[in-house]
């Protein structure tokens, strides 16, 4: 039976702040005109503002349940919700220029967003299967609405079509699941699992049974190989400022949600050698394929797509070390990714203009005429995906094949080196297109763009991390001592 206490709203503070702000931007939209929906957006982004300030204050070195133990605040918890909020708020800044020109500056835009990061922060945090979907159907479904955003384009409708329908299969996998897990342990709560998984042997051929549905479930999410379909024509499919959102924070709620679900609730025995295995091959096959077909890209947005699904099979590979050293490599891993996925999407919004989207390769040649700045700043960020030194991207690499190599792994370990170097090409193929080749489009960059400035930070932010990795690095690996 579920009980309710009065330190439990204080716990889940930051959840019910953003819900507040959220139906308060839900109701003042509507009383704003187009003209001034800038009001809209400035409240959306005071509203991001204060849950970052809820959760610097909120933050604690201990770890407190509530809600019947099945919501958890805990170090990684409020790392990875502030990551968030910064990524959508990084989001909205790097957006701005672009939804206003193409009839998505609305209310609808702007209250999707903030559900979209209560979804995130409620998977986060979630210490029981049914809050863990709760709060990845909130997510996704404020992400297929946002997809659909563009009515008047119909490549973003058939995108959103098919996000759903595979959103709706993948939902299913998972609780199906999840049903066969509660059967064998007769427990929700993930720590309970866990435990009764440990002591009760009888029931672990049905858990295992229940486990090969979550994994896939868990890989449709991710968009790792073979169930990586939705991925290339979603990122394609919808308007960039909606495919930056999706490539970034959801992000760090993935990360969580394989965390708490596999490492939490069947991190030991037989469970855990079984799922590091299914990790395993779909690490391996998510970075062959994605590096391989990302080369014959000619759509940078298409390729971006193919590239996540590489970069999602590094993560994977880190959890199936099955160590902690290799947990924390995934999170360190999933914060350089997201930061260089934030500046290059931001790199094609700052680029586009009316009638122009600059998301095909082409569009790059002679950036490096037009602005040596930016012509640098994505060549760091180019540097960062590819994992080449200095940039942040080569550490966070090198931290995952060390794991692997410590685990034993030693032969997936060489063939990632050899995918990463494949991979490399078509990140080296935009700075050949900056650099040496001569200009097309003649769209002249607009230097007053107030992204500017963000996307200068962040892609030096490439360069910094990449010359102090072991902050970020040692920063993760406490936090994940601290939990496990």
């Amino acid at each position: 039976m579920v009980t309710f206490e009065p330190v439990d709203l204080f716990i889940a503070l930051p959840e019910i702040v953003l819900l507040v702000l959220g139906c308060l931007v839900l109701t003042a939209d509507l009383f704003v005109s187009q003209k001034a929906r800038y009001i809209t957006a400035r409240l959306t982004k005071f509203s991001l503002l204060l849950i970052g300030l809820v959760i610097l204050l909120h933050q604690s070195d201990s770890i407190r349940y509530a809600f019947s133990d099945m919501y958890v605040a805990d170090p990684i918890s409020d790392f990875l919700k502030l990551l968030s909020c910064g990524s959508v708020l990084a989001m909205l800044i790097y957006a701005k220029n672009y939804i206003e020109v193409r009839a998505i500056y609305t209310g609808e835009f702007f209250t999707l967003t903030l559900f979209t990061l209560l979804g995130m922060m409620i998977m986060i945090s979630a210490n029981h299967f049914l809050i863990l979907y709760l709060g990845l159907e909130l997510l996704s479904l404020s992400l297929y609405s946002m997809v659909a955003l563009s009515r008047g384009a119909l490549v973003s409708s058939e995108a959103a079509v098919k996000y759903f329908i595979l959103g709706a299969l993948a939902s299913g996998f998972l609780l199906y699941g999840m049903s066969m897990i509660y059967g064998a342990t007769g427990s929700l709560l993930l720590p309970e699992v866990a435990s009764r998984l440990s002591t009760n042997p009888e029931g672990i051929n049905l858990a295992l049974f229940g486990l090969v549905f979550v994994v896939a479930g868990i890989a449709f999410k991710v968009g790792a190989v073979p169930f990586h379909m939705w991925v290339p024509d979603v990122y394609q499919g919808a308007p960039t400022a909606i495919t930056l959102l999706i490539g970034t924070a959801p992000k760090f709620a993935t990360y969580a949600f394989i965390f708490r679900l596999l490492v939490e609730g069947m991190g030991e025995g037989r469970m855990l050698l079984e799922w590091k295995q299914m990790l395993l091959l779909l690490g391996v096959l998510s970075i062959g394929f994605g590096n391989f077909v990302a080369i014959a890209q000619t759509n940078i947005k298409r390729m971006l797509a193919y590239s996540t699904i590489a970069h999602m099979g590094f993560l994977l590979l880190g959890f199936a070390s099955g160590i902690k050293m290799g947990i924390a490599a995934s999170m360190f891993y999933a914060v350089t990714y997201v930061l260089s996925a934030l500046g290059a999407f931001g790199m094609i919004l700052f680029m586009s203009r009316r009638g122009f989207e600059a998301d095909e390769l082409k569009d790059f040649k002679g950036l490096s005429r037009a602005s040596p700045w930016y012509a640098f700043i994505m060549l760091l960020l180019m540097f960062s995906m590819a994992g080449i030194p200095p940039t942040v991207g080569f550490w966070a690499k090198l931290s995952i094949l060390q794991v692997i190599v410590e685990a034993g792994h030693i032969g997936i370990a060489s063939f990632a080196v050899i995918m990463s170097l494949i991979g490399a090409f078509y990140y080296l193929r935009i700075i050949k297109l900056m650099f040496f080749d001569a200009v097309e489009t003649g769209k002249p960059l607009d230097e007053q763009n107030g992204s500017g400035i963000l996307l200068g930070i962040n892609g030096l932010a490439m360069l910094g991390l990449g010359f102090l990795p072991g902050v970020l690095l040692s920063f993760c690996e406490r936090i994940i001592s601290f939990s496990i």
